[in-house]
């Protein structure tokens, strides 16, 4: 019987972001039994009336940056495909279809950032798919089980608050992104640290009205 504690990860094959956390959660023992969660990215931001980083040019600059910084500081190799952001529904419905298996999110996630391989390409995906144990690619991915199951897991995320990839969730409480990989050894190591007074006020704050420069 496990012992270790049950956390859902919500990610796009799209971010790289989310490259990096589960690459971080797969060669670290963090006392999690994770199970892999895919969602479309871009109904998660449209729901909350987000925009990606992606879409503000100097913020993709930095971000790309940040990324490449990210993975050589741990150690993890990382090389951006020649497109980004890219269409990764496909991709997605290519997990569904897998069962999400860890093997499957491997290989789709080191197919898209260790070795940029293009999976907006129909040929490249049937490859892929054939890689993983699958045949007839196509036709699985243009199920309506499938498809039913993208939707699924993506409104269930919502319904679960979760806004933006990667997410990990523990219980009640999210994780977004792979900078919190810290706060989630330390909130697995003693919980009680996040139900201090200081902690619970942070949910009751005023909601102000963001000040605009005058003209």
């Amino acid at each position: 019987m496990s012992t270790k504690t049950p956390a859902d990860f919500y990610f796009d094959p799209v971010s790289p972001f989310a490259f990096l956390m589960w690459k971080r959660l797969r060669e670290d023992d963090f006392g999690l039994e994770i199970r892999p969660v895919p969602v479309l990215l871009g109904a998660l931001l449209n729901h909350w009336g987000l925009i990606g980083p992606a879409e503000v040019p100097p913020k993709r600059a930095q971000t790309y940056r940040m990324c490449q910084w990210l993975a050589d500081r741990n150690g993890i190799v990382l090389r951006f495909p020649d497109t980004h952001p890219f269409r990764s529904v496909e991709a997605l419905r290519l997990l569904i279809a897998l069962d999400a298996r860890a093997d499957a999110v491997d290989a789709v996630f080191g197919a898209v950032f260790a070795q940029g391989r293009d999976l907006t390409d129909g040929a490249e995906l049937e490859m892929l798919g054939g890689e993983l144990g699958l045949s007839d690619v196509q036709d699985r991915i243009a199920s309506a089980d499938v498809k039913d199951g993208l939707r699924a897991n993506t409104e269930t995320a919502i319904a679960r608050g979760v806004f933006g990839v990667p997410s990990l969730a523990i219980g009640e409480d999210l994780f977004w992104g792979f900078d919190t990989l810290d706060m989630v050894r330390d909130y697995l190591a003693d919980p009680k640290m996040f139900q201090t007074a200081e902690m619970q006020r942070l949910g009751t704050l005023d909601y102000g009205v963001p000040r605009r420069a005058e003209s």
